[in-house]
């Protein structure tokens, strides 16, 4: 965080701090649907619309490409860098939270592809939100929610990052 100014600090710090809540809540989570779920249970949450059901996913949305999970991991470790570089000069609260709710749910894909079964940068990650014709997890939420917010914030024309050397308005 050298050779931040000030404002960009603090919004990079709060961009930090809610990526690393995503990790955690998402990664204790999965860790009670490994533990309380079976494979083949189906626990009604809010019937019809959201159930509990523990997957382990290879592939990516929808469950596609499970042949290159490889792939995947180094989509979320690019995305992870990716949004580490671009967070340097924050511009907004909006978009601290925006690039906070995407880094949290990419580094926890990223941890579950290194480090889970069935071996490393091959790991599933373990979904268990049953919405009917997909099943996620929160860091799918909040990425999905980081999106959503992206697109918003830039239809407002939000500017992501400062321009070195303007002062600001």
């Amino acid at each position: 965080m050298m050779g931040l100014e000030r404002g960009s600090r603090r919004l990079y710090g709060m961009m930090l701090m809610l990526a690393a809540v995503v990790l955690l809540v998402d990664q204790l989570t999965k860790l009670w649907a490994v533990s309380a779920l079976s494979d083949s249970e189906r626990v009604a949450v809010i019937p019809p619309l959201i159930h509990f059901r523990l997957l382990y996913n290879a592939g990516a949305a929808f469950s596609t490409g499970t042949g290159v999970t490889w792939v995947f991991a180094l989509a979320a470790a690019g995305a992870v860098v990716g949004i580490l570089y671009t967070a340097r000069r924050l511009a907004s609260p909006g978009w601290a939270i925006v690039l906070g709710m995407l880094l949290g749910g990419a580094v926890s894909h990223l941890g579950d592809r290194l480090f889970r079964e069935p071996g490393f940068a091959r790991g599933h990650v373990v979904d268990f939100i049953d919405y009917g014709p997909f099943v996620g997890n929160v860091a799918d939420i909040a990425i999905t929610c980081g999106c959503v917010a992206m697109v918003l914030l830039s239809m407002r024309g939000v500017p992501l990052a400062k321009v070195p050397g303007e002062e600001p308005a």
